[in-house]
Formats: C-alpha cells, structure tokens, sequence
C-alpha cells in the first residue's frame, strides 16, 4: 500500500512528509522509505499559525482560514511526494496537521484541536485521507499523546533485561519506555524547544527562530537560581500518563517566571537549555533507561546534546536511525503507520502509554476516489521493520 504520512510539529516550522511503500502481514508492518521532504510553509501562513497560538486571542474566522491555508499547504506537499515517490498515486494520506490546541484540565486531557482541513488533500491527491487522529484517544480517557508511542513500542521491542526508551526533542520533549516486567509507558516531559525558541525569538526581535547549532547556550552561564524557579513546576512531578504542550509552555509563562529576575540574553538560553536536559535526564533515570534512541529538532542543538550526555553517563544515547528509521522523518513516519493501520480498522494507540481506557481505532476517514480496503477483523502488529530500497547498497 502506498501511504503517505504528515505532520507539521508545535514548532511549525516545517510540514514533514513521508512515502513509505507499506505492507502488513501477520505481525509485522514492512515498509519501504520512497520520498523524503521537509517542506517549510509559506510565510504568510507561518504567520498566522504563529499569531493564534496560546496565549494569544484569536476569532472563529483566524481558525477558518488556518483550517483552509494548512489543509492546503498540505495538499500541496502531498501531491508533490507522491508525484515523485509514487508516480502521482497514492492510496493513503494521514495528515496530523497542525496543532493550535491541547485542552489539558486537572491533569486530564480534555481535549485536542489539530488544523488543516483533509477535504483539500483528498480532492488534490485522489488518495483516502485519515485525519484528526489524536481525539478518539482523548475520548477514549487518554491524552491523545504521545502516539510516537505506537510506533517506538514496536521498533524498540522487549528485551528481557533492559529497558529501552525513545526520546523525542521537538517543541515538547516525549519518551517512550519499554522494560521487561512492565507494561510500555510513555508521556510528554515539558518542553524540549518551546522555551529555548520563544527566547531566541524574544531576544534577537524576530531575525532569529531558534538557537542554531547551540551557539547561544555555549556562550553563556546557567544562571541556577532561574533554574531552580523553572524546575518549580508542578507538571514534571505528575506521574505518568501526562500530555502537556506550548499552551502551557510559552512566552508568558518565561516572562511570568522570570519576573525582574535579570538574567543575560546568553545566559537565558543557556538557562532554558539546561531546563531540558535536567527534566529529560530525570525521566530518563527513574525510567531505569540503559539504551536511549533520539529524535527530533534537539538532537542537532550540540549544547543540549552535551548537557544530556554529561547527566547521563551510563546511558548509551545514540539517534534513531540506529533503528532504521530516519531521525527527521520518524513523526511522519508515526503517522503513516497510523494511516495503514486505520484503514484496515486496526487500533493504532497503546493505552498504557496514553491514559486511553482501551485501544481505539484512530482518526476520520475522508474517502478517496475509490475505497483502499475492507474493514475487517486484524490482530494488532508487534514488529515495525524498515527494509531497504530495490537496488540500495
């Protein structure tokens, strides 16, 4: 089956796509990586993401037209990916789109709203489009994250005597845990990127989105006493299934904590970057992990990466492409493989890592030009393999 998998992350920075040639037999999904692209958004509709994103107000016609342009900047990466991987045809599109807001209340994830309407992706490609994946687990009693936790389950495996954990460093730092005499457990830590972006941001007046390559915390000084205020956060001491997001991590609330407390530009974002080392390696540590795989934008932030190495001596921490699975790729990748498993009707949530109260099948289904596959009775897969191109070395 020809699927194509989509999602812009809370950075919004870019619409990540993936063709993967996939195939479920048994217990196994194969699939064969066809097209790659990270495809930035037009300005303009950056833009405007940017301007409706929390704490900022906006109006029901601001939702409208995100729903509208983000559908349609999807579309777009669509029909070029599968163009170029596909010769123009694919069965299956499952668009994450983009998230404006997660409704966390008491703990308890209440709600989710992605945007980016699929009706757009349906009529430019011709494929099936599976959508709105994250809120049959929230109505099911879970967070509706994280859902790299389907995936990571089954390219980790269970190893008789190690814990093995994948990590994910974009806007929100995630892990997925997996043991030998436990259930899979997964959540979102607190923020990877959010804050050392909405800083950079703040400093350098908007010339600047992130800090590249790490520049910024290397040239700087932990200032401890703002650490200690940011580590002063009820969410890191929740137990686990917990979800969390820019709604609560964002401009206003550094501001909020910094409150007169001078700190240098410098030694903010050293500051900021020392908060996700010590909140992961935390995680990491009373996980019991031995063997961590990575992903996401942090992972090419040097200073981050030292400072979790330097937390974590015991850990072996290596990129997981050591898995097969491209470290820039693996969220659409995520969302491929819950297309795939939703148009045969199979669940693609794992409940002890979300909160859900049982496993459910994910997402709306907007048809295609012609149905991909009867719905019918399938035992879930265990195993996730990468299998190399026709002809690749």
């Amino acid at each position: 089956m020809r699927v194509i998998g989509m999602i812009s992350g809370t950075s919004y920075d870019a619409i990540e796509a993936v063709a993967l040639e996939m195939e479920l037999v048994g217990a196994t999904v194969s699939a064969e990586l066809r097209g790659h692209v990270s495809a930035p958004y037009p300005p303009a509709v950056r833009d405007l993401v940017a301007s409706v994103l929390p704490p900022a107000a906006t109006t029901i016609e601001d939702v409208c037209r995100i729903d509208t342009l983000v559908g349609q900047s999807f579309a777009s990466v669509a029909v070029e990916l599968a163009a170029t991987a596909f010769g123009g045809e694919a069965d299956v599109v499952c668009s994450h789109g983009q998230t404006v807001f997660h409704w966390v209340d008491a703990g308890r994830a209440r709600g989710t709203l992605q945007l980016g309407q699929a009706a757009w992706i349906a009529e430019a490609t011709g494929a099936t489009v599976v959508t709105d994946v994250r809120s049959r687990d929230v109505a099911s009693g879970g967070h509706g994250a994280p859902l790299a936790s389907l995936l990571d389950v089954m390219v980790l495996g269970a190893h008789p005597s190690t814990v093995r954990a994948a990590l994910n460093l974009g806007g929100i730092a995630n892990i997925t845990a997996v043991g030998p005499d436990a259930e899979p457990v997964a959540f979102d830590i607190g923020p990877a990127n959010a804050l050392i972006d909405a800083a950079v941001r703040m400093l350098s007046g908007g010339t600047e989105e992130y800090d590249r390559d790490g520049r910024r915390a290397t040239r700087g000084e932990v200032d401890r006493a703002l650490l200690d205020v940011l580590l002063d956060d009820p969410y890191y001491a929740r137990p686990a299934p917990k979800s969390t997001g820019k709604e609560h991590f964002h401009l206003g609330y550094l501001l909020e904590r910094l409150d007169g407390h001078e700190v240098a530009p410098d030694d903010l974002v050293a500051t900021l970057t020392a908060l996700t080392a010590e909140t992961v390696a935390r995680s990491v540590a009373e996980l019991g992990v031995v063997d961590l795989v990575v992903s996401g934008g942090g992972t090419r932030n040097p200073a981050l990466m030292d400072a979790l190495a330097r937390l974590l001596p015991a850990v072996a921490i290596a990129p997981i492409d050591v898995l097969g699975i491209p470290e820039q790729a693996k969220e659409a990748v995520v969302f491929a493989l819950v297309g795939l498993l939703t148009v045969h009707g199979i669940a693609g949530n794992v409940p002890s890592c979300t909160g859900a109260a049982h496993s459910a099948v994910l997402g709306a289904v907007v048809p295609g030009r012609q149905r991909v596959v009867e719905l019918r009775e399938h035992e879930r897969p265990t195993t996730f393999v990468m299998v190399r191109p026709t002809g690749a070395p």
